[in-house]
């Protein structure tokens, strides 16, 4: 089967470094005798067919006429192989290996695959369940016992293959269903540290290289920016450039982050260089901290002249950080007064539009702008969760500053049986605006050029 790579909640939108295909851990295995003659021809004719589609029918089909024979494990074994290898059926693999634990609970092999498969699922379109039963299964993969019939060598080479993939289930689970940012770095490291250094260079090691950064950015307790920086900076350092420029993607949050740790972008490029030696930060890693927030800001506007002219980001960061004597100086400078809103639609209806400017609001799913509209839009002409407004000649949001409100910090809750799981968020403002219209994508002018004339001879 083709190995399903993904971007979760957490990635960049686009990101999707290619891994390795997952291959199928052998499985040793004794001499089988099947007495019963019938049985036997029906399960040479299945084994001997060429075809994988035939192959499978007749293997299914000796399934369903003797539900219980003797070979029935080696059966399934086979037709996850041939499901995963050679027709690359994830729903027919998930179930011949599900099939293969009711047998068998111990198989390392099917608990595998029904992990990657599960996992898949899970990152491709989250569900609290599916990324539980990977989880779960992920768990007990973990704590199976090495068989009697498998060598230490054998056993060794199989968990080596697999235990990074539990890991990494495990750590997708504590990220997107329990929000516990905290376990999923655990586990993401642990996953890491059962890599090569060549092997965390590519593949899952270098896409979960990126998730574990992601995973130290989140808002709350569990954030730290300078591990945060380390990682994205190796994910950075070997992220490939083809077919897609990853590294032109990745590098925003990476100087994101370090900024609004470090201040400025000075010593970056050091980082980055270091980053490329080893998969983990050395003990004597170490970043300057920056100015506290509402320090940086302070500064800001008695270095400004004009507030009007910065970046609706900063201007959101001093409204969000910045004392209250500064965030009124800045809001009475703005209120009543239009702005462009570029971002990211969280939701939306005919009546209002929330958007998440900047990257902690992107990244925490979080609307910091809440634009009420002067007239309400037609059905056809709401925007879809995630379209993005940016400014002319794209489509552009234009609303008036209405009030603003500091939001606290606020830790993660975890799931109980009534409510979700909450993320912990920071602290942050919401802006509310008011008379907002949407402007659409302006359309170039077509070129007129002038007729040529030609000379007389």
């Amino acid at each position: 089967m083709k190995k399903i790579v993904f971007a979760s909640v957490l990635a960049l939108a686009s990101i999707s470094l290619v891994a390795p295909m997952l291959h199928a851990q052998e499985q040793p295995g004794g001499t089988i005798q099947i007495k019963d003659p019938a049985e036997f021809n029906a399960y040479q004719m299945a084994t001997t067919q060429s075809d994988p589609k035939a192959k499978a029918a007749a293997l299914e089909q000796f399934l369903t006429q003797y539900p219980q024979s003797v070979v029935k494990s080696a059966v399934l074994d086979m037709l996850i192989d041939i499901y995963q290898q050679q027709l690359r059926d994830a729903d027919k693999t998930l179930s011949a290996a599900s099939r293969l634990l009711q047998v068998d609970p111990s198989n390392l092999k099917a608990t595998a695959i029904s992990v990657y498969v599960k996992k898949s699922q899970c990152a491709r379109s989250p569900d609290a369940q599916t990324c539980d039963d990977a989880a779960s299964l992920a768990q007990k993969g973990l704590q199976l016992s090495k068989p009697a019939a498998v060598s230490a060598d054998d056993w060794t080479k199989q968990t080596g293959a697999t235990y990074p993939l539990f890991h990494s289930a495990l750590a997708l689970d504590d990220a997107l269903s329990k929000k516990d940012f905290k376990a999923a770095q655990a586990e993401y490291e642990s996953e890491l540290k059962l890599y090569t250094d060549d092997q965390s260079k590519s593949g899952d090691g270098l896409n979960d290289t990126l998730l574990l950064a992601q995973a130290y950015s989140q808002p709350g307790p569990a954030q730290d920016l300078k591990q945060a920086v380390w990682f994205y900076a190796r994910a950075w350092d070997f992220a490939p450039t083809a077919p897609q420029n990853y590294k032109a993607q990745i590098e925003p949050k990476l100087e994101y982050y370090y900024k609004k740790y470090h201040g400025g972008l000075d010593g970056l490029d050091a980082i980055k260089q270091q980053a490329q030696t080893s998969l983990f930060p050395p003990g004597t890693f170490a970043i300057t901290p920056a100015k506290s927030p509402q320090e940086q800001i302070h500064d800001l506007i008695v270095s400004t002249p004009d507030l009007t002219t910065l970046a609706l980001a900063d201007k959101e960061t001093i409204l969000a950080f910045g004392s209250k004597e500064d965030a009124d100086k800045l809001w009475g400078l703005l209120q009543g007064k239009q702005t462009p809103v570029p971002g990211i639609v969280i939701a939306a209806t005919a009546s209002q539009i929330k958007v998440a400017v900047t990257q902690d609001a992107k990244d925490a799913k979080i609307a910091d702008f809440i634009v009420n509209l002067k007239e309400p839009l037609k059905d056809s002409e709401i925007p879809a969760v995630g379209f993005e407004f940016k400014t002319q000649p794209s489509a552009e949001l234009d609303g008036t500053y209405d009030t603003y409100t500091q939001i606290p910090a606020a830790d993660a809750k975890p799931a109980t049986d009534t409510t979700p799981a909450v993320a912990a968020t920071a602290q942050r403002a919401e802006i509310v605006l008011k008379d907002a219209f949407v402007q659409p994508e302006k359309k170039k002018a077509p070129v007129h050029h002038a007729p040529v004339h030609k000379k007389a001879g």
